[in-house]
């Protein structure tokens, strides 16, 4: 075995975990982050030329990953169907009354700990259009400034805002519905 079979044996062996554990964290999706960690070693095996060592291979693997993945979300957001603004507009087209949604009391920051609350918030968070739910993820989730995410999904700043803007009314819409009332 040559050296480039038996370094990339020796990282998948060893950083395999790692890079599954961080792709379904990004992708919260398991079979999709299966794909993307052999995408990975795929694309470490035809650069692994380029590769010089300055780094540790787990890091050079993990930025791999990183941009694996934006490419996967810039893909899936470009060819997402349309976005049903129904929930927003009445059969006349004018705003939805949003008023009936109440004020949440400040004692709702510990709700993150609960089990049950998670489970409603990611129902919640899978009934956002995808065109919506991968900009949600990149800002709120992984942390990115607006700037990035507007790079990497290949919309305006501007969008970005609106987009978010609707997404967290539909959010509490359906928390209100699904979390509040219930509990």
């Amino acid at each position: 075995m040559n050296k480039k079979s038996e370094d990339l044996q020796s990282w998948i062996d060893n950083y395999s975990l790692s890079l599954l554990n961080r792709a379904i964290y990004l992708l919260s999706n398991r079979e999709d982050a299966e794909d993307m960690v052999q995408d990975v070693f795929i694309a470490a095996f035809e650069y692994y030329d380029s590769f010089r060592g300055e780094s540790h291979p787990k890091t050079w693997l993990m930025n791999i990953l990183k941009y694996k993945v934006a490419d996967y979300y810039r893909k899936k957001y470009k060819s997402t169907g349309k976005i049903k603004l129904d929930h927003f507009f009445d059969a006349s087209g004018q705003w939805k009354d949003d008023s009936v949604i109440g004020e949440w009391q400040d004692d709702q920051e510990l709700l993150l700990d609960d089990a049950t609350f998670r489970t409603t918030l990611t129902h919640c968070l899978d009934n956002l259009p995808a065109k919506w739910l991968i900009p949600v993820k990149l800002y709120y989730l992984e942390e990115k400034k607006a700037t990035t995410v507007c790079q990497e999904t290949g919309i305006s700043t501007t969008n970005l805002w609106k987009i978010l803007q609707r997404s967290r009314l539909q959010l509490r819409a359906c928390l209100e519905s699904n979390w509040f009332k219930t509990n």
